[in-house]
């Protein structure tokens, strides 16, 4: 044998294989880093003209500039956010399709004893987190309470009497009031409505006097006297309504936040994550942008990595189960 063959000279065999492999290279190299190479579509699991849906269309626009490919969104409402979802879960985990969804159609339904077919932390990637913010607990122009404390004591002293509207059973207005109910020990009846201009009509009318609503179209009702808002949950003052206080800031603590955010199905590469959530980032910080959040009174959070934002979801849907289960939550309550 050849001394220096046998002492781990290159044989011919190995210089040609060495060769070859740094041929291929430069274009294994291109293929990593070819994102995107097509169209990306958005799947929003909001119907048009909502504000999900125009949160993914300006997003879309941005993203659209920054990686010099068209960005679609495809509306995909109902079915709790599942019909979205199962678009996207069956899409190729190469960042092309993305998910926009909310905390109500992720955390909060996985809370839930009937859970979607889907585990939002098995099963999709976390992009990044598009906004944050609360619920507004409100009640009749002429209810007697002021405040939280207030109301809670009205309640205490007049069990069983007073009822409250939520939009829909396992609603972040639902579960917040079972949170609130587990810190005072008060007891109120739970009306569910599948819509929130209905909450609205009957606030004003009279024949509901409790509720729960979104902090974007309550706002003008607020403003003109119709109805009157106690606090927000969630950790901070909704910024177009920094008037309203939040439960926390009354005594009566509750700091988990309901959000937008954006998703990749499960198995998309950190790197292609990593370049969303940067350009995600880069668009929220833009003047158009944080005018359009301020008029849905969202706030935009501290910016978080993917991992971070993972942690968020993490985070949320132990606060959510942990309610669900202390009250006994069933898909009739």
């Amino acid at each position: 044998m050849n001394r220096q063959t046998a002492l781990g000279a290159p044989t011919r065999r190995s210089v040609v294989a060495a060769l070859a492999c740094a041929a291929l290279m430069p274009g294994l190299t291109r293929a990593q880093e070819a994102f995107p190479s097509k169209p990306i579509k958005i799947v929003a699991a909001g119907a048009p003209g909502g504000g999900m849906d125009l949160l993914a269309r300006l997003l879309g626009d941005r993203l659209q500039q920054a990686l010099g490919q068209p960005v679609i969104v495809d509306n995909r409402p109902g079915g709790n956010g599942v019909i979205a979802a199962n678009a996207v879960l069956g899409a190729p985990a190469d960042g092309h399709t993305l998910l926009m969804t909310a905390a109500s159609f992720t955390v909060m339904a996985q809370a839930m004893p009937k859970k979607p077919p889907y585990d939002v932390t098995r099963d999709l990637a976390p992009v990044a987190q598009v906004g944050s913010g609360g619920v507004f607990l409100v009640v009749a122009r002429d209810f007697p309470a002021r405040n939280m404390q207030e109301l809670v004591e009205l309640i205490k002293a007049q069990p069983d009497k007073h009822s409250y509207a939520s939009f829909g059973i396992g609603s972040s207005g639902h579960l917040v009031m079972a949170a609130l109910q587990n810190q005072t020990g008060m007891k109120i009846n739970h009306v569910p409505y599948k819509a929130m201009q209905q909450i609205f009509s009957d606030l004003m009318g009279g024949s509901i006097r409790i509720g729960f609503v979104d902090v974007t179209s309550s706002l003008p009702l607020i403003r003109t006297g119709k109805i009157r808002a106690l606090a927000v949950s969630g950790s901070a003052r909704m910024p177009a309504s920094l008037d309203i206080p939040t439960m926390t800031e009354q005594g009566f603590r509750f700091d988990t936040d309901g959000w937008f955010a954006m998703f990749a199905p499960r198995g998309t590469p950190a790197a292609i994550t990593g370049t969303l959530n940067r350009e995600i980032a880069n668009a929220l910080a833009a003047p158009e942008l944080q005018a359009r959040l301020l008029q849905f009174n969202m706030a935009n959070p501290p910016r978080k990595t993917p991992e971070q934002f993972g942690q968020t979801v993490r985070d949320d849907l132990k606060v959510w189960t942990r309610i669900v289960k202390d009250n006994h939550i069933t898909p009739e309550d």
